[in-house]
C-alpha cells in the first residue's frame, strides 16, 4: 500500500498535466472522438488489454495482476456540457461553448495515473482490475447502460467509482448505504392555445396565461401529493413563447425536470403530472402533448460495499474526514453499474477552502481543487488492493476448511 501512495504521489504533477489537457479540449456526450482516443492509447502503453468503442464510445481496460483473483472495476467519465467557461484559466478551454464543468476530465485523469501505478504493482496484484471510462454520462440515455450490455462488466465482482465534489471540503469522503443520488426524469410540455392580437384577447386562448397557471399547479405536486416523509422535486427549467409585445401567444413550451428516489414516488409523479397538464388546459379549452422520459434511475449503494470504503478510507493519505452523506438529488448513470453488481459510489471533496467564492456543478465558473485527485487515486487505489487481498484470504480460508 505504501508503494501504491508514494508513487501516485510522485506522479501527481502528470494528473494535473493530463486533466489541463483534458479541460482544454472538451467533447460533449455522444461527440467524444479524441478523448477516448487519448484514453486507449494511454492503457495501451501500459500494455493492458484495450477495448475501444464499448458500448458507442467508450474504453475499457483491463489489468492481470500476477497472482489469481477477484475482479475489480473502476470507473470514471470524460463528457464535458454546453457551457461556455468562464474562468480566466491558462488551461481555459478551447472549445467554444463547451466546458468540463462537472469535474469529468479529474476523473479520467484520477483513473489513468492509478492504471499507471497499479500496473507498476501487477505482479503483486491479487486478481483483475477493470478501468471503465465512460462516456456521456451527461446526457440521457447515457453511456453506463450501452457499455454494460456490450460487456463492459462480464466477469466484475464489484465495482467503485467516485465524484470529485466542489462544494464539500477537500479531504472530506462522503459515503452513504442505500439511496444516494435520486432518479432523474424530463418532461416537455407543449400547450396549444388559439393566438391572436393583443388588443383583443377575448378572442383568444392565450398559452402563456394557460401555461402560467400550469407552473404554478405543477408547484403544488409535492406540497400535495408526495407523502412529507418522502422526497421529491419537481423544477421547471424552460417556458418559452417568444412574441411580439402586442401579439398574444398561440403556443407555449414547458420543460422541466422530476427528482425522485423511491419508484412509487416516481410513478405518482409521473401520473399526476399528466393528471394536471390535462385538467389546467381542459379548464381553458386548449389543447396540450406531454412527453414525460425517464432518465437515470436513482443510485443506490450497496451495503457492505459502501461500509467497506467507509472503512478503509480511514487510513488514506489526505483523507481528514469520512462521514455519512446526505441523498443528493442529483442523477448519475453509475445506477446502472450497481443493478448489475455489488458496489458503491461516494463523493471525495474538491473545495479548497482558499476560493473566496465555490461555484455549483454545472456554472460556468466551476472549478475543483485539483489535489483532490490525489485524495481520490489513494482511495480508489487502497479500495482496489484491500479488496482484492482481502478476498484471496477468504479463499484461501475456504480452501483450507
Amino acid at each position: 500500500m505504501e508503494k501504491l501512495y508514494d508513487r501516485l504521489k510522485e506522479l501527481y504533477p502528470e494528473m494535473v498535466k493530463i486533466r489541463r489537457h483534458l479541460h482544454e479540449n472538451p467533447e460533449l456526450s455522444f461527440e467524444e472522438v479524441e478523448t477516448p482516443k487519448y484514453i486507449a492509447a494511454y492503457h495501451e502503453e501500459l500494455g493492458h488489454e484495450v477495448r475501444r468503442n464499448v458500448g458507442g464510445r467508450g474504453v475499457v481496460a483491463v489489468l492481470r495482476g500476477g497472482k489469481p483473483g477477484k475482479t475489480v472495476a473502476l470507473r470514471a467519465d470524460f463528457d464535458a456540457l454546453p457551457i461556455q467557461e468562464e474562468n480566466d484559466l491558462e488551461y481555459k478551454s478551447k472549445v467554444d461553448g463547451v466546458m468540463h464543468a462537472c469535474g469529468h476530465d479529474g476523473h479520467t485523469a484520477t483513473l489513468l495515473v492509478l492504471a499507471k501505478v497499479l500496473n507498476n504493482l501487477k505482479d503483486e496484484l491479487e486478481g483483475t482490475i477493470v478501468f471503465i471510462h465512460q462516456h456521456a454520462e451527461e446526457l440521457a440515455p447515457g453511456g453506463a447502460i450501452a457499455m454494460i450490455e456490450d460487456g463492459c462488466l462480464d466477469g466484475v465482482d464489484v465495482i467503485f467509482g467516485t465524484h470529485l465534489w466542489a462544494v464539500t471540503p477537500l479531504g472530506e469522503i462522503e459515503h452513504r448505504t442505500g439511496p444516494f443520488m435520486a432518479a432523474a426524469d424530463k418532461f416537455d410540455i407543449v400547450i396549444q392555445g388559439k393566438g391572436g392580437h393583443g388588443a383583443q384577447p377575448h378572442l383568444t386562448k392565450d398559452a402563456v396565461v394557460i401555461g402560467s397557471q400550469l407552473v404554478m399547479n405543477l408547484q403544488q405536486l409535492v406540497s400535495r401529493r408526495v407523502n412529507p416523509m418522502e422526497a421529491a422535486v419537481l423544477s421547471v427549467g424552460a417556458f418559452e413563447a417568444i412574441n411580439a409585445f402586442n401579439v398574444i401567444a398561440d403556443t407555449a413550451k414547458i420543460t422541466g425536470t422530476v427528482r425522485t428516489f423511491k419508484e412509487d414516488v416516481r410513478a405518482l409523479m409521473e401520473r399526476e403530472i399528466e393528471r394536471v397538464v390535462k385538467g389546467t388546459c381542459m379548464s381553458a379549452d386548449a389543447g396540450y402533448s406531454l412527453s414525460y422520459k425517464r432518465g437515470y434511475p436513482p443510485v443506490v449503494n450497496h451495503k457492505e460495499e459502501t461500509d467497506f470504503i467507509a472503512r478503509i478510507a480511514q487510513d488514506v493519505p489526505g483523507v481528514t474526514k469520512v462521514v455519512e452523506g446526505e441523498p443528493q438529488m442529483g442523477g448519475e448513470d453509475f445506477a446502472y453499474y450497481l443493478e448489475h453488481v455489488k458496489g458503491t459510489f461516494f463523493y471525495t471533496g474538491a473545495q479548497d477552502e482558499n476560493w473566496s467564492e465555490t461555484y455549483p456543478h454545472h456554472h460556468p465558473k466551476f472549478n475543483i481543487d485539483e489535489r483532490a485527485m490525489l485524495v481520490a487515486a489513494n482511495t480508489l487505489g487502497a479500495a482496489s488492493l484491500t479488496f482484492l487481498k482481502e478476498a484471496a484470504k477468504k479463499e484461501e480460508a475456504a480452501v483450507k476448511k
